[in-house]
């Protein structure tokens, strides 16, 4: 049995099957699905990063432009295009997926070399890919076209270098990889790849720099404490540096297409012919955690009805406060379009709503928001509920459907489980503190960058799941003594 569980080509077979078998059993769709269809569709066809408006094709940067990209290069081979194309683009991103596993595991080797445990690189390297490959929050993305793949392989790749940076850095010393070498010169050639790498994944998810932060901040620890500010700067110019460059031909086209500096999508990403909710979604940051309400409010604006008794009580302090926003709601049906005047008004509810429980807003929250994006069963493209309370009614309902519920909710928290019990051991190592630390300060930054965003999508985390499952493969390995 062990020797079955040594081999990676096994691992990366069971991968494929279990990727398959979403595509196959689990297709799905989304919103920016359909978005990023048309742009590719468009881009293929007119040469143009554009959306069909008023009959004609409207240049835009509503999204960035790597997953577009790779959505018409998947057209272009295949000769479809839109839904008919959807297998190609899924099975395409099985391949990704698959690749980003092993560059997880290479991850995971890596935290055990730095550890000291040369030997034990090779039991990381295996059991971070079977992780991975069996990973199933992950997995079923493929079966969507959307970003996910190709930022956690990104994010893997980032890591992996800037791992190995921080290290350098940091003044420990690195451990050979194969038969490289690595000298202090070299950690110049480590932040520019990693600079490349992350701007390369900015292409495809614009919050892909909060990676070069945390590396940024972690430097500073180290540097900083040492009187090693000069070369922190230098550091840190050569990463960001490199980092912009994959960038300047989407800013250009922005520049010459739209007439704007937009080297990423806006954090608002509305079509020109829409109105920026700003005051509504100021308001929906005092009340809004659980997706459930995305769906029910949040989603609905500018296309459904929002009915009143839709919105939870936690979203009303008074009954007059309710009966503001019905009021807003009722002329809001009429016409189901958002107005500059109905907007004014939910921005003046969300600053009273935040003067009154200022630590509701910027604390209670974000905070609930977190649990909820973190511990939850991540069902959003399996055909079950994902409801597990109240217990006998929802196992007389539908018991198929809550045992599934319930275990990938567990599985989900054995994910989080086990890399914390890898970080609690690693932290024993001092010479790999700075890496675990810029795992840590990574998940910790991207975590509250989600909490503040319109809608608190749990799939926004799994870009940290690089970094969770390699620590999780470090509890695994034996320690033949104390570091």
């Amino acid at each position: 049995m062990k020797r079955f569980f040594s081999h990676p080509f096994l691992a990366l077979l069971a991968g494929a099957c279990l990727r398959v078998l979403f595509v196959w059993k689990f297709p799905s769709g989304s919103g920016d699905t359909a978005l990023y269809e048309e742009l590719a569709t468009n881009w293929l066809r007119l040469g143009k990063f554009a959306i069909e408006l008023g009959g004609q094709a409207t240049p835009v940067d509503v999204r960035m432009p790597g997953y577009p990209a790779f959505l018409t290069l998947v057209y272009a081979v295949s000769r479809q295009v839109g839904e008919s194309a959807r297998v190609p683009v899924m099975l395409a991103q099985v391949v990704v997926d698959l690749a980003a596993c092993v560059v997880i595991a290479a991850l995971a080797a890596v935290l055990a070399k730095i550890a000291g445990h040369t030997e034990k690189a090779r039991s990381a390297f295996l059991v971070g890919l079977w992780l991975a490959a069996l990973c199933p929050f992950t997995a079923n993305y493929v079966a969507v076209p959307l970003t996910e793949a190709w930022a956690g392989f990104f994010t893997a790749a980032a890591l992996v270098f800037l791992v190995l940076t921080v290290t350098q850095a940091s003044g420990n010393a690195m451990p050979a990889l194969g038969k490289r070498e690595f000298t202090t010169k070299d950690i110049w050639k480590l932040a520019a790849i990693s600079g490349v790498i992350v701007g390369v994944g900015t292409l495809f998810r614009p919050e892909t720099p909060l990676l070069l932060v945390s590396a940024i901040l972690v430097l500073a620890c180290w540097m900083l404490s040492r009187g090693d500010g000069k070369r922190w700067l230098l550091l840190c110019a050569l990463m960001g540096t490199a980092c912009i460059l994959p960038l300047v031909p989407w800013t250009l086209r922005n520049a010459v297409s739209l007439h704007e500096f937009q080297p990423l999508a806006p954090k608002d990403a509305i079509l020109p012919s829409e109105l920026d909710p700003i005051g509504f979604m100021a308001w929906e940051q005092t009340w809004l955690y659980r997706m459930r309400d995305a769906y029910l409010v949040s989603w609905k604006l500018n296309g459904e009805r929002i009915e009143i008794d839709d919105i939870p009580a936690w979203a009303f302090d008074t009954p007059e406060e309710r009966e503001r926003v019905a009021m807003v709601l009722e002329r809001y049906n009429e016409e189901v379009t958002w107005t500059a005047e109905e907007d004014r008004v939910f921005g003046q509810l969300a600053r009273e709503r935040t003067a009154r429980h200022p630590l509701r807003t910027y604390m209670t929250i974000p905070l609930r928001r977190a649990v909820r994006i973190w511990f939850t069963p991540r069902i959003e493209q399996l055909p079950v509920s994902g409801h597990v309370f109240p217990l006998t009614y929802q196992w007389e309902e539908d018991r198929v459907d809550q045992s599934v519920t319930i275990l990938v909710f567990v599985l989900n928290i054995a994910c989080v489980g086990l890399a914390i019990g890898g970080a609690w051991k690693l932290w024993r190592y001092t010479e790999l503190r700075p890496a675990l630390i810029l795992l840590v300060t990574f998940i910790v930054i991207r975590t509250a960058f989600l909490t503040r965003m319109e809608t608190p999508e749990p799939r926004y985390v799994l870009e940290c799941f690089p970094a969770l499952i390699a620590l999780g493969a470090q509890t695994f390995w034996r320690e033949a003594g104390n570091s």
